[in-house]
């Protein structure tokens, strides 16, 4: 949960400030946000979470990271919005650089908190589900499947949210279709490393969490599914 809520943050407070670009073989030059380079890693803490301990507490941790987002945001709205002390030099040079990086524009704030709400609770109810109708086998599949999902509901909501009006419509639509197939990249390139961690805590806590029969609302907070004890 910790790790989810502090790449959360940093990623919609650092990442979207800056615009990069890589050259890639055959297709060229492709900009896109700072942030999507550590983003899908909450996806992935995401996955870890579902698949071991199961979806209600993925989705407890959701609502953790919801909630640092709206503190965070206003914080930063409080903070950028108070008078700067004219008599510090400092704060010259500071005050424009607090507005730029944490003065994101309302569409901004809630294309991301909406996003990452929506997305995140996708990722986790394909994980949960995908675990029951494979029983348990194929862990790749799920993870893959899910962030499939998750990345696409994610992108498909913030960049029209954000943006649209202000981009031309070719433009938003490759920087989506690239930010999907980027953090699905991520996530299939991580794969091992996921198995690594999801054998090991379940080694660790001897459980693996089957969600049946339980409520799949994100509103939600009770303690629910199978808790399978192993040998």
């Amino acid at each position: 949960m910790s790790g989810t809520v502090a790449v959360l943050l940093c990623s919609n407070l650092i990442g979207p400030a800056k615009a990069c670009i890589v050259t890639l073989p055959i297709i060229g030059v492709v900009t896109f946000g700072a942030g999507n380079l550590f983003f899908p890693i909450s996806y992935i803490f995401g996955d870890v979470m579902t698949e071991v301990y199961g979806y209600a507490r993925a989705r407890r941790a959701i609502w953790a990271g919801f909630a640092a987002m709206i503190f965070a945001t206003t914080m930063s709205a409080i903070i950028v919005s108070m008078p700067a002390s004219p008599t510090s030099d400092y704060n010259k040079v500071l005050q424009p650089a607090l507005e730029t990086v944490f003065g994101n524009t309302w569409r901004i704030v809630v294309a991301s908190m909406l996003a990452f709400w929506v997305g995140d609770f996708v990722n986790s109810f394909v994980m949960a589900k995908m675990k029951v109708w494979t029983e348990g086998r194929m862990l790749w599949t799920r993870t893959i499947g899910s962030t499939v999902c998750g990345q696409s509901i994610d992108s498909l909501l913030f960049y029209p949210v954000a943006f649209y009006g202000i981009l031309d419509n070719a433009t938003l639509g490759s920087l989506m279709v690239f930010n999907v197939l980027f953090k699905i990249g991520v996530e299939v390139a991580f794969t091992p490393l996921t198995y690594l961690v999801v054998n090991g805590l379940k080694r660790a806590e001897g459980v693996d969490t089957f969600d049946t029969d339980i409520s799949f609302s994100p509103f939600s907070l009770k303690d629910e599914g199978e808790a399978r004890k192993l040998d």
